[in-house]
C-alpha cells in the first residue's frame, strides 16, 4: 500500500534534511513516496533535498515560483502517483517519529472503508539531531491539535474533499481539516504521536495578527457551511482544546 507524503519547503535549509530523514527511516514500514514542493526557496533547501535523492529515490523534488504554502500543498496533490492509496503531510521543519506510519496503517487494515486516522502531536522546542527525538532539555506537550501531519488520509477522501482553498494565505490546513471532519468521514483517533512539531522563531505565529485572523476566518466559514447544510457535523470532541482558536497561539 503506497503512502505519499507531501512536504512544502520554503527556506528551511536548516531543518528539511532532518525532516526527510525522519521519513526515510520508516521505509521498511510502508511503500513510501515523498513529494517535496520547493516553493521558490532562496537558500540551500533544494540542494539539501537533492543530496538525499541519490540514496532515496522515493524522494521527488518539484520547484515552483513562490506562491505560498497553500499553492504548494495543492501542487503536491497534483503529483500523487496513480498507485498512491494513502496521503499524509509533513512540514519541512517537523519530525515524523519512528513507527508513526506502522502504528496508524494497522487501523486501515482493521477498519474496512476507513477514510482517516488522526493522531496526536508533541510540541517541542528542541530536537536531538542524532536520534531525531525531543532533546533531553526540551519543553514539550502532547495534544490532539489541529495539524495536517496528524492525519493519514485515504486517497478517495482527498479526492472527495478537493484541494486547499487558495483564498487562504495561512490557516489553509485548518480550513481543510474542518471541511473533512464536517463531512461524513469515517475516522479513528489513535493515541500514537504523529509528529514532533518544532517551535522556533520562524514558525511561532502567536505574535502575528494575520495568522490569527485567517484562523478565525476558517472557523467562521465552517459555521456558515454548517448553517447552510444541516447534514454537516459540528466539529466537537476531536481536538483537545474546547476553543479551537486557543491552542495555536499559546
Amino acid at each position: 500500500m503506497k503512502l505519499s507524503v507531501i512536504m512544502p519547503v520554503y527556506n528551511r535549509e536548516q531543518f528539511v534534511g532532518l525532516a526527510l530523514r525522519s521519513l526515510l527511516r520508516q521505509r521498511e514500514d510502508i511503500d513510501l513516496d515523498i513529494i517535496v514542493i520547493d516553493d521558490g526557496s532562496t537558500d540551500g533547501s533544494a540542494a539539501v533535498v537533492r543530496s538525499l535523492i541519490d540514496e532515496a529515490p522515493c524522494i521527488r523534488l518539484f520547484q515552483q515560483i513562490n506562491g505560498g504554502v497553500t499553492k504548494a500543498r495543492n501542487a503536491g496533490l497534483k503529483q500523487l502517483l496513480p498507485q498512491t492509496h494513502l496521503v499524509s503531510f509533513l512540514d519541512s521543519d517537523d519530525i515524523s517519529p519512528t513507527g508513526r506510519f506502522k502504528a496508524d496503517l494497522a487501523c486501515f487494515g482493521e477498519n474496512p472503508g476507513l477514510d482517516l486516522t488522526y493522531s496526536r502531536m508533541t510540541l517541542v522546542d528542541k530536537i536531538d539531531g542524532e536520534t531525531l527525538e525531543p532533546a533531553a532539555d526540551s519543553h514539550s506537550i502532547t495534544v490532539r491539535g489541529i495539524h495536517l501531519s496528524a492525519g493519514i488520509f485515504a486517497r478517495n477522501l482527498i479526492e472527495r474533499t478537493g484541494g486547499f482553498d487558495e483564498d487562504f494565505k495561512q490557516a489553509e490546513d485548518t480550513d481543510y481539516l474542518l471541511r473533512i471532519f464536517e463531512s461524513q468521514t469515517k475516522y479513528v483517533m489513535p493515541d500514537t504521536v504523529a509528529l514532533y512539531y518544532r517551535r522556533h522563531p520562524g514558525n511561532m505565529t502567536k505574535e502575528a495578527d494575520v495568522p490569527f485572523r485567517e484562523f478565525m476566518r476558517a472557523l467562521h466559514k465552517s459555521m456558515k457551511r454548517r448553517k447552510a447544510d444541516p447534514n454537516l457535523r459540528r466539529v466537537e470532541g476531536i481536538f483537545d482544546f474546547k476553543d479551537l482558536a486557543q491552542w495555536r497561539f499559546l
